[in-house]
C-alpha cells in the first residue's frame, strides 16, 4: 500500500492562470512575460518565490481518456502559462500593493485573460522526492475540477491522502507541488481591460506540478500503471483533469531575493 511522501514545506502560494493576447504572435506575449513583465513582478516586496510556468503551445492533454471525466483540454480555455507566487507571510500582499498596481497596468500589453486561484494560507504542499543534486528535466501541470456533490473538505483529503501517494507511487517524480483552492472570487485579481471570466463549470479546485528526469520519463509516466490505476478512481470525485505539458519553469525570485537572471 502506498504512503504519502513527506512534504518539506507548507507555503503560502497562489497561482494566476494566464492567456496571452491572440491579436499578436504568441511568442511576443510569452517573451514579454519573462522579460519586462517579470522585472515588475520580481520587484514586489514580500515574495519568497516567484516562478513562471510556461506551457507548450500545443497541449491537447497528457492524461489518458477516462469515461465520465474531461481529460481533453478544450481549445477555447487552454492556458498559456501560470504565475506561481509564494509569499513570505500572510501580510506580504499588503507590502506589494504599489508594485502590483504597475503589474496591473502592464497586463493588458500581453494578456487577454487572467484568473487568480488562491488557497488558504499554508495549505499548499511541496514534497521532497528528489535525491540531492537531482535536476528536474521535464514537468507536467495538472488541474483538477471536483465533481458536483463532493464537499470541499472531502476533496482536499482526497488530494492529500489519495492523489499524492498514488501519483508518487511509481517512483519517477522528482518534484511534486500541490495547491487546494478556495472558492474562486473575481475581485481578488481584477486588472483593467483584461478578461477575468471564469464560469462555475470551468473552475478548478486543485493543481499539481509533477517533475520528471526528462521528457521520456514524463511520457512513460502518463502511459504507465500509476496513472492507469488512479484513472479508474477519478470519476468518484473529479469531473475534469487537465494535464498540461510544461515547456519551461523559470524562477525569478528564490529564498526571498530577486535573481539577477532567472533559473530554469
Amino acid at each position: 500500500m502506498s504512503t504519502t511522501p513527506a512534504f518539506t514545506k507548507k507555503p503560502f502560494t497562489s497561482s494566476i492562470l494566464l492567456w496571452v493576447r491572440d491579436d499578436q504572435p504568441r511568442k511576443q506575449g510569452m517573451d514579454r512575460w519573462k522579460g519586462p513583465h517579470s522585472a515588475i513582478i520580481s520587484a514586489t516586496p514580500g515574495f519568497e518565490e516567484y516562478r513562471q510556468i510556461h506551457l507548450a503551445e500545443t497541449n491537447p492533454g497528457l492524461w489518458p481518456e477516462v469515461d465520465g471525466v474531461e481529460t481533453a483540454i478544450p481549445a477555447d480555455r487552454r492556458i498559456d502559462g501560470v504565475a506561481e507566487v509564494t509569499m513570505k507571510s500572510v501580510f506580504s500582499p499588503l507590502l506589494g500593493r504599489e508594485q502590483t498596481k504597475l503589474a496591473f497596468l502592464d497586463e493588458v500589453n500581453l494578456f487577454r485573460r487572467t484568473v487568480l486561484f488562491a488557497g488558504p494560507p499554508y495549505s499548499a504542499r511541496w514534497y521532497d522526492l528528489a535525491a540531492p543534486g537531482e535536476r528536474v528535466g521535464a514537468r507536467a501541470l495538472v488541474y483538477v475540477r471536483k465533481r458536483e456533490g463532493v464537499g470541499t473538505g472531502a476533496f482536499r483529503r482526497i488530494l492529500t491522502d489519495r492523489l499524492v501517494p498514488a501519483l508518487a507511487s511509481a517512483g519517477m517524480l522528482k518534484e511534486l507541488r500541490t495547491q487546494a483552492f478556495m472558492p474562486w472570487r473575481r475581485g481578488l485579481w481584477n486588472t483593467p481591460n483584461v478578461a477575468h471570466d471564469n464560469p462555475a463549470d470551468k473552475q478548478f479546485h486543485a493543481s499539481l506540478i509533477l517533475g520528471f528526469p526528462d521528457t521520456d520519463a514524463r511520457h512513460a509516466y502518463f502511459a504507465g500503471d500509476a496513472v492507469a490505476r488512479l484513472s479508474a478512481r477519478l470519476p468518484a470525485f473529479a469531473s475534469a483533469v487537465h494535464a498540461y505539458e510544461v515547456e519551461q519553469a523559470l524562477t525569478f525570485v528564490a529564498g526571498g531575493k530577486a535573481l539577477s537572471r532567472y533559473l530554469e
